[in-house]
């Protein structure tokens, strides 16, 4: 088994009187590393709130009833809580009156669980998100040198568990997993009338990965008006399908300054979802791909060690652009991400100058690993 990142964190958050919120897309491993984390449990509960059994015992908990139902439970699993109505309100009887009991909780849903458990759960959680599989934890597992080799699948496929774990059918996997079961969560809590323009937009942003989102533009291509196209892409970023990237703008009237670019948040996804899983030898897009997995892996870095940073892309008006930059601790890092590192990056003097301070790093497949580890 592929040891994940996040396990030996939540181990030692284990017993320390908060509840643990495990957040991720469909199908990252949530529930697999929940199971590994309490499989030396004496007495483990698993609640899994898509049975409608278990999600009206967990509505209808009372004081009265906790201590027959996990009273003589050492922790309390609820598996996919979103779907928990009450669900904050809940989980907060269980952490107020069993402290003596682990509660485990995993959504699937970003927007649904975060608005549900945030105000109930203040100063009683520890919440962490799940992504596919990183570069550190692949290479852990198959060892560096064999991992880098992997690197034209992982372009191509992406890192999901089920389809690192399934040589051979990655097609059919991401085939299914993007045929609406990715965006599930939306379609029942957000009651959308027309789920196909749903999967046209979220089609758009995938040709269009690591660019600029004009959301006049996809309103006009999707066919909807633009306050919808702006709050679907905001409900697809928060249940982890895709993220965006803000601008850079302090020193320069040229700046970009409201701009962000979209990426999804899986290549495999991005790839099923403009149907083209061609070896990425044979590809146009090898730079879009290229940036797509280097600033999700970034992404998954940071969030893993907790090594917290501001990100960016710059750009102006004359189309003089830095791919990402990260800032932390006063420090601005500058990446330009190109996958022929034969071709030399060319470093605008405008970003130099205006920021002097900051260090530029190319990254290619020849070195990219040494960001990742």
């Amino acid at each position: 088994m592929i040891q994940r990142q996040l396990f030996d964190v939540l181990k030692r958050l284990m017993n320390t009187g908060k509840a643990i919120v495990l957040i991720g897309a469909r199908q990252t491993g949530k529930t697999t590393l929940l199971k590994e984390l309490v499989k030396d449990g004496k007495n483990v509960q698993w609640l899994d709130a898509d049975d409608i059994t278990n999600r009206n015992l967990i509505s209808n908990l009372t004081i009265s009833k906790l201590p027959s139902l996990f009273g003589n439970n050492d922790i309390v699993v609820v598996d996919e809580a979103q779907r928990v109505e009450n669900i904050g309100l809940q989980m907060k009887l269980i952490t107020d009156n069993l402290p003596n009991v682990q509660l485990l909780i995993t959504g699937s849903s970003a927007f649904e669980l975060a608005n549900r458990i945030n105000e109930p759960l203040t100063g009683r959680k520890w919440e962490y998100k799940l992504y596919p599989f990183s570069f550190f934890e692949l290479q852990q597992h198959f060892g560096t040198v064999n991992e880098i080799k992997n690197l034209p699948l992982r372009l191509v496929y992406g890192c999901y568990p089920d389809v690192v774990n399934n040589t051979g059918n990655e097609r059919a996997i991401l085939s299914q997993l993007t045929n609406s079961y990715l965006y599930k969560d939306i379609l029942e809590w957000e009651r959308i009338k027309h789920p196909d323009k749903l999967v046209k937009l979220l089609q758009s942003l995938a040709f269009q990965v690591g660019s600029e989102v004009s959301y006049s533009e996809l309103a006009n291509s999707v066919g909807m008006d633009k306050a919808t196209v702006e709050k679907y892409i905001t409900l697809l970023e928060q249940i982890q399908v895709i993220f965006r990237l803000g601008s850079l703008s302090r020193n320069l009237r040229n700046e970009l300054k409201m701009s962000k670019k979209a990426y999804t948040s899986e290549n495999g996804t991005r790839n099923a979802l403009i149907g083209n899983f061609n070896d990425i030898a044979l590809r146009d897009d090898q730079g879009k791909l290229w940036e797509n997995y280097m600033i999700s892996e970034l992404k998954k870095k940071h969030e893993y060690t907790g090594d917290y940073a501001l990100t960016y892309f710059w750009r102006t008006v004359q189309q003089q652009e830095i791919d990402y930059l990260e800032e932390k601790d006063g420090v601005l890092m500058a990446y330009e991400f190109k996958w022929n590192p034969k071709k030399k990056a060319r470093v605008s003097k405008t970003f130099l100058n205006a920021y002097p301070h900051s260090n530029v790093i190319t990254i290619t497949p020849e070195n990219y690993y040494e960001v990742l580890i």
